[in-house]
């Protein structure tokens, strides 16, 4: 079968590998389509995506942040454990560590709810851009973000009006080049039904992040409920019974060799592969550089008070795994970056786009194309640069970091005014003992590091908050001793007491002073940034046009956008300084790792484990061809961040197990795909399988899967 062909340079070529691109399925390209066949894809086309039976049915959108796949009759989902890891954490105690001991209900009534949690299973998806661009002409992109929200608003409404159970999402395509409008149905009701032990679902930890070979069991498994009556999405009720959807993933423990066909669907977040050389510049030098630095100040600061209470770990456990995990992804993205001179190769390609605007412009349908401007972009991003560092280190330091900031942005933009509006003395806040969620000790240290921190890399005064006025003359310059003031005298850390919003001492309380030079910090440098980057967005999106008129006779796939995309490939090592990698790793590889704990706690686990790993004979879940239990294994298909538990199917639309990561050698992935290199890492749902079977002793849920 004969590959789309287009040259390595040409970065921004979205068919330019047979593996490369995250399509969308309602458009399909045939091109697409007869390269998987020739992969070795068995279904047709129209199974993808259309009819009750249709592969994409089977695949949900976990949370909002992560993918998943209904495996059985009665709503069983797959997804991946740091994916399930937060609603795991908050039904664990000391008392009850589900997180560190795993969890495995016998029956229904066991399983447990989870407060916001939910699934979403797309609908229909179609191109609405004729529809929306009209309307957008004329407006700056601010505008046209609202004209976009008050379109989605009203589709809302509509859409409603027929089923209440559907909402629909209107989301800019190819840099805002196009529209599409996508159908959802949500169900609100979803419970944990069997996790395996942190030390089996994280094994690892950030020793093996973003690593190859990799042997983590990286799977949790919820289940979907519904309104009893209907059948359909309801919210948590005591009363709800199992999902029984039209279609799911049949389970296969056939596995795979080197070659094979295989597929992933999911929900891949966010990509940038039109973006233009000075934008990865920036993201390499303002982004990523400033965040890596700041995490890893923070995350020695929590990991130390986490080895030194078990309390303490539950409640930093979500807060450490996100914070370290794009920690980790931005230090192998710089070194990708730069070791394949990534700049280099944009700032090329660029030069062919100029080249061919040369002769384009000329034509009446290319008009459009004369405002993009390479030298303005240049000089646009070199003017945003600092600002943008300033603004990662602003939010890496001010935003989502510790309770007293928490609470004192939640004051200012989200605070619920009680009491009666003719007394304006009595409007207050009053906040909830949230103690399970945060530790004193910890995030006193935390702020205070930080803000030391923030203070040493921001040279210019003007983007130094109001409050380090206070640090320095009531405090004597101690960021110590002013956070502890914060925590022990703010009135933003009552707990069950109100907060009187209109009372004059509300305004001198330090926390909430604090609190209003951060907000005022933020919004100048928002405001400072704006008009830039309103020109540089206009910019991209133009070059993106170009692109695609460009290379308008070959397929294309617009950037991710946690909207459902397909990615198709093989099953496959990768070659690195002459040295093989391997496709596959087995239980003998976990179990050595495992007698390492002694020299890194992250390759602990508990005996069985070790027990488990050491078996002779893995009975039906052991390889045709091996004769072991496989563990992981890599394929070439293109994902990102969102695509965590994404299924990955066989050539029959067969479930080989979960996507849940990529490979340190090509975490540049996200501006640019290198075919040789980029990796999917997958756990095999044979090990699964094996954990639920002779760890778990799930006997009801193996007969509800029915795997083959």
């Amino acid at each position: 079968m004969k590959k789309l062909l287009l040259s390595l340079m040409c970065l921004c070529s979205i068919g330019a590998n047979a593996d490369e691109g995250m399509w969308t399925l309602f458009d399909l390209p045939a091109a697409v389509y007869d390269q998987m066949k020739g992969y070795g894809f068995q279904l047709p086309m129209e199974q993808l995506y259309q009819g009750d039976h249709a592969v994409k049915n089977n695949v949900v959108n976990f949370g909002g942040y992560c993918s998943g796949v209904v495996v059985s009759p009665d709503g069983l989902v797959f997804t991946n454990h740091h994916c399930g890891f937060d609603a795991i954490r908050r039904h664990s105690t000391v008392e009850h560590d589900y997180l560190l001991n795993g969890f495995v209900a016998k029956s229904y009534e066991e399983e447990l709810p989870n407060e916001d949690l939910f699934v979403s299973f797309m609908i229909d998806q179609k191109d609405v851009s004729d529809q929306v661009l009209p309307l957008l002409k004329g407006l700056n992109t601010e505008e046209q973000a609202a004209k976009v929200d008050s379109i989605e608003n009203a589709w809302l409404k509509d859409i409603r009006a027929k089923d209440s159970t559907l909402r629909v999402e209107l989301k800019p395509f190819y840099e805002g080049n196009k529209f599409y409008c996508t159908t959802y149905r949500d169900f609100e009701d979803v419970r944990l039904v069997f996790t395996v032990p942190k030390s089996m679902g994280k094994f690892g930890g950030e020793t093996d992040n973003w690593m190859w070979p990799r042997q983590t069991c990286d799977y949790s498994v919820f289940r979907i409920y519904c309104d009893p009556k209907t059948g359909g999405p309801a919210k948590y009720a005591k009363d709800n019974v199992p999902y029984h959807p039209k279609s799911w993933a049949p389970v296969s423990l056939q596995g795979y060799k080197p070659g094979d066909f295989c597929m992933i669907m999911g929900y891949p977040g966010s990509t940038s592969r039109y973006l233009s050389s000075y934008g990865i510049q920036e993201r390499r030098d303002a982004i990523n550089a400033p965040r890596v630095q700041v995490r890893g100040l923070k995350q020695g600061i929590m990991l130390r008070h986490m080895r030194a209470s078990e309390a303490v770990r539950i409640k930093y456990d979500t807060k450490y795994a996100t914070s370290s995990n794009y920690w980790k992804n931005s230090i192998g993205m710089n070194k990708c970056i730069d070791s394949i001179g990534l700049i280099q190769q944009k700032q090329q390609y660029e030069a062919k786009i100029r080249q061919w605007l040369d002769t384009a412009k000329c034509s009446a349908s290319n008009v459009h194309l004369s405002a993009l401007n390479f030298d303005k972009m240049a000089q646009l991003y070199q003017k945003r640069k600092e600002l943008t560092r300033i603004r990662t280190l602003f939010n890496e330091t001010f935003f989502l970091q510790d309770q007293l900031t928490n609470r004192s942005w939640f004051v200012q933009w989200g605070k619920e005014v009680k009491g009666p509006k003719s007394k304006p003395k009595k409007q207050y806040y009053e906040f909830s003992d949230n103690s399970d969620e945060w530790d004193e000790a910890t995030d006193q240290e935390i702020l205070a590091a930080l803000m030391k921190n923030y203070r040493e890399q921001v040279t210019d005064p003007n983007y130094l908050p109001d409050f380090y006025k206070t640090v320095d003359e009531k405090f004597h310059g101690d960021c110590e001793a002013y956070v502890k003031a914060l925590y022990s005298k703010s009135v933003l850390m009552q707990t069950g007491k109100p907060v009187y919003f209109n009372r004059k001492s509300y305004l001198k309380d330090l926390g909430v002073q604090y609190g209003l030079s951060i907000s005022e910090l933020r919004s100048k440098i928002s405001t400072d940034r704006q008009q830039l980057s309103l020109d540089i967005n206009e910019q991209e999106r133009l070059l993106c046009a170009a692109v695609l008129r460009m290379e308008q006779d070959m397929p294309n796939y617009s950037d991710a956008n946690f909207t459902l995309r397909m990615t198709y490939g093989q099953i496959g090592e990768y070659t690195l300084g002459g040295r093989p990698s391997g496709y596959y790793t087995t239980a003998r590889s976990l179990w050595d790792k495992m007698q390492l704990a002694d020299q890194n706690f992250e390759y602990f686990a508990e005996p069985v484990m070790h027990q488990l790993m050491a078996e002779k004979d893995f009975g039906r879940y052991a390889d045709a061809l091996t004769g072991t239990l496989q563990l992981c294994f890599l394929s070439n298909n293109d994902i990102t961040g969102g695509n965590s538990g994404s299924p990955i199917f066989n050539g029959k639309g067969e479930l080989l197990g979960l996507a849940f990561d990529g490979n340190w050698d090509s975490l540049s992935s996200d501006i640019f795909f290198d075919r040789q290199l980029a990796r999917t890492i997958n756990v095999d749902v044979r090990y699964m399988l094996y954990m639920m079977d002779r760890w778990g002793h799930a006997d009801r849920l193996l007969k509800e899967i029915g795997a083959k």
